[in-house]
């Protein structure tokens, strides 16, 4: 069958989008491949599409339950029931089950960590599988090295000679990823499909204020005058709480989103963002990944974001249906020094390896090793995983690379913020892509913004003082 017929078909599309044609004819020839695409560009169909021409099973490793959920859910809409995802959403029967009966589905989603379990390779290397698909692969360069290690273990499953061809994907990745990508999953000589990183309807703002009290009142004051739906994405899980009740005094329908809270409560207030029932979202950067709204019409940065990267995927969120959206992100100058702090707070320094080290050679249990070394669950289960492989000057070696990687990435923010240039412009240079300003709605530094597709009409901003007047009568009723 031909690949138009198929993807008229199966997914109900005329034509593809820029890209995907060229991934799915790689992978079709058993040759691996990297597809960077920006968020909302059709990465899922570059592995959906040639899973239904080739013999097998689609292995996809995903990084996060509600991505995983998501790409499920995508996949039975359009009527595709086998498919299955093993993560902690199953109870241990439910595993076992899903386990057992691994051999009936086509498309199987894990997480690295439960891929890299013993009985789970032995039960994926018993299959016929097609390909393997490494989704939001980013993370084995920026998650890996960090506090996924699993991640950086994957290339013991793509190492071996006779392996089915793998397929990495991405919104975002600079030379250093790419080769950290391949590098790591052990791709052999792979096709590398770059689209832009620009996305022209989105508009770029960087606001510089004086401090976090002025921050909260810059954004109350932007959610009651302009449109959502939107993500303020904050720094902490403390501060995405407190933020989201202020809002939500205001009278507008806001929740916070963050890994603290259980995991029905995160679905259903992703749900209900989904479907309109929230205008705004106070979130850690744990939203976002497999949230799938093509609506949202801002993205808010209440803090600096600690990589061009993490910044460019997270505003890459706004505008997925092709309409305006606009970004923005306030910036204080104590920001630099709180985005190191939580960047190196679980980097282990020299004397803490040494001495974590002489107390694992000693004996001690790696758990009571970490707490008399002063070493976060972070901190020492990344130790783990390089003194598995490497001597400890080697390690040391590592951790010192790993400092150093991050300090230029937020220095590389730190020029972005402070920049008089085109924002535009300077983001993708850092995924070494050149552009052109746009000549409308480009950024702040342009000075060329068109804000009044963003203003409320008279009714919504009726529609919150009611809201508002109910919320103070409450308040003033319960206290």
């Amino acid at each position: 069958m031909e690949l138009q017929e198929v993807l008229h078909q199966k997914f109900g599309y005329e034509s593809f989008r820029p890209g995907q044609q060229e991934v799915i004819k790689e992978l079709l020839a058993g040759r691996d491949a990297v597809a960077i695409f920006p968020t909302g560009t059709g990465k899922s169909l570059c592995y959906q599409l040639p899973a239904y021409i080739l013999d097998g099973a689609v292995i996809v490793i995903s990084p996060l339950v509600a991505l995983m959920e998501d790409q499920v859910a995508n996949l039975r809409k359009h009527k595709e029931k086998r498919v299955v995802a093993i993560n902690s959403f199953l109870s241990s029967k439910e595993k076992e089950l899903a386990l057992s009966t691994m051999a009936h589905y086509k498309f199987i989603f894990l997480s690295p960590e439960m891929m890299m379990q013993q009985h789970v390779r032995q039960l994926v290397q018993q299959l016929h599988i097609a390909f393997f698909v490494v989704d939001e692969a980013h993370c084995i360069s920026e998650w890996g090295f960090d506090f996924r290690p699993d991640y950086l273990r994957l290339k013991e499953l793509f190492s071996v000679l006779k392996r089915a061809p793998v397929l990495a994907l991405t919104a975002t990745a600079s030379k250093k990823v790419v080769e950290d990508i391949t590098t790591y999953l052990h791709m052999r000589n792979p096709h590398i499909e770059r689209q832009s990183m620009d996305r022209p309807a989105i508009s770029y703002r960087v606001v510089h204020l004086d401090n976090e009290l002025a921050k909260t009142e810059w954004i109350i004051d932007r959610l009651a005058t302009t449109i959502g739906p939107g993500i303020i994405y904050v720094a902490s899980r403390k501060r995405a709480d407190e933020l989201s009740a202020i809002i939500r005094e205001r009278g507008i329908p806001t929740a916070s989103y963050h890994g603290g809270k259980e995991q029905d409560e995160r679905s259903i207030i992703q749900e209900q963002f989904i479907q309109g029932e929230l205008e705004w979202i106070c979130a850690t950067n744990a939203f976002g990944m497999g949230i799938h709204k093509d609506d949202i019409r801002q993205v808010i940065h209440e803090h600096l974001p600690a990589t061009p990267s993490a910044y460019i995927q997270e505003v890459g969120r706004a505008g997925r249906d092709g309409d305006q959206a606009a970004v923005t992100l306030l910036y204080s100058v104590r920001d630099i020094q709180k985005v190191k702090f939580i960047v190196y707070e679980d980097l282990p320094d020299e004397q803490q390896i040494l001495y974590y080290h002489s107390l694992l050679q000693s004996g001690t249990g790696s758990q009571l090793a970490a707490e008399q070394a002063g070493l976060s669950e972070v901190a020492s289960r990344l130790l783990d995983y390089y003194l598995e492989q490497y001597d400890i000057e080697h390690v040391i070696r590592q951790i010192e690379q790993i400092y150093q990687v991050k300090e230029k990435q937020i220095a590389e923010m730190e020029s972005y913020v402070k920049s008089e240039r085109c924002l535009r412009q300077k983001l993708v240079q850092f995924f070494g892509e050149n552009t052109s300003p746009a000549e409308t709605d480009c950024c702040s530094n342009c000075q060329n913004l068109d804000d009044d597709w963003l203003i409320k009409s008279q009714a919504s901003t009726e529609h919150v003082n009611k809201a508002l007047q109910w919320s103070e009568r409450l308040r003033q009723l319960l206290g």
